[in-house]
């Protein structure tokens, strides 16, 4: 597949994947979209729909990757002007050895690439392809934080992020990064201690991808891109794998955005760091410039940070 995306039918993952609709996947049952998409305010519905709807086995982890930076803020909005399709993320955490209970408390950090394949810490790695330079974006996004940070979940096991739907870099399909941390605490704006419960990714149907990509600014990075069936870490287990639950904002228009969910069962007595884990070795390393995994000088503490006052 090249940068001319191709027209795909609506294949079975799809269908699944748009309408929510329930399928057994690995273990998991996936509930509609007013179970996905629940106001998280209401809590009997929410905590009923997530014992009822969401319990599975245990979501397989797999390697962090490349790009994983440690010191991510607590916020909900981790675009810091970043340009892209608006991507609402609403993560539910449950424990799949009592009864998929949610997990109160955890904390919930995602990081992604943006519309052109570049990380936040890693500006100068090649995405592949050809893409305009990461600081062409004309954003405000600081270099060292965009697109990465953390959310502790209510009682409901419920954490959402606003951010975009991310691009992609070879050799690699469309994801995002995830860990769910417990045991540690909010301090000077990010989390600290505690221990790593699960490591994993997230992704995107195909067709869906296909129809960002071809607009701006994602249009800008032309090459060669993976679909699902060949990425070298998604594992074709559905929701249970990590593939996200999407509905559009405005069908007619995916440039006004997506809503993505999905229910991560893990085991709060187990760690699990993503380090050398499964799932296709580095998960990805780009053409070149790849990074030693360690954080860039200077990185910005949260007073440091133009939007280290993004709401929590």
């Amino acid at each position: 597949m090249t940068g001319n995306h191709r027209n795909s039918s609506l294949t079975r993952r799809r269908a699944l994947a748009v309408t929510g609709g329930t399928v057994a996947a690995g273990g998991l049952a996936v509930g509609g979209y007013q179970s996905a998409f629940a106001d998280t305010t209401d809590t009997t519905s929410t905590t009923e729909t997530t014992a009822t709807d969401a319990c599975m086995t245990l979501m397989s982890s797999v390697t962090e990757g490349p790009y994983y930076l440690d010191g991510a803020l607590v916020r909900k909005d981790i675009t810091e002007g970043k340009s892209g399709v608006p991507l609402t993320l609403r993560l539910t955490v449950v424990d799949a050895t009592d009864g998929c209970t949610p997990v109160k408390g955890a904390a919930v950090e995602i990081w992604h690439c943006d519309a052109w394949g570049y990380y936040s810490g890693y500006t100068t790695a090649n995405p592949g392809g050809s893409a305009p330079a990461e600081s062409e974006d004309g954003s405000t996004a600081n270099d060292n934080t965009y697109l990465r940070g953390y959310q502790i979940a209510n009682a409901n096991g419920v954490v959402k992020f606003e951010t975009i739907f991310p691009g992609w870099y070879t050799p690699r399909t469309c994801h995002i990064h995830v860990k769910v941390h417990t045991g540690g605490e909010k301090e000077d704006g990010t989390y600290e201690g505690g221990k790593v419960n699960y490591t994993g990714q997230l992704f995107f149907d195909d067709t869906i991808a296909e129809e960002i990509f071809a607009l701006e600014p994602y249009s800008r990075h032309s090459g060669s891109y993976t679909a699902l069936d060949d990425d070298m870490v998604y594992d074709g287990g559905g929701a249970a794998g990590g593939l996200l639950t999407l509905k559009a904002v405005h069908k007619a228009d995916p440039s006004k955005g997506y809503k993505g969910a999905l229910a991560l069962a893990i085991d709060p007595d187990a760690e699990n760091t993503g380090a050398g884990s499964g799932g296709g070795g580095e998960g990805g390393t780009p053409p070149s410039g790849a990074p030693s995994g360690e954080p860039p000088s200077g990185t910005p503490s949260e007073s440091a940070s133009p939007s280290a006052s993004a709401s929590s």
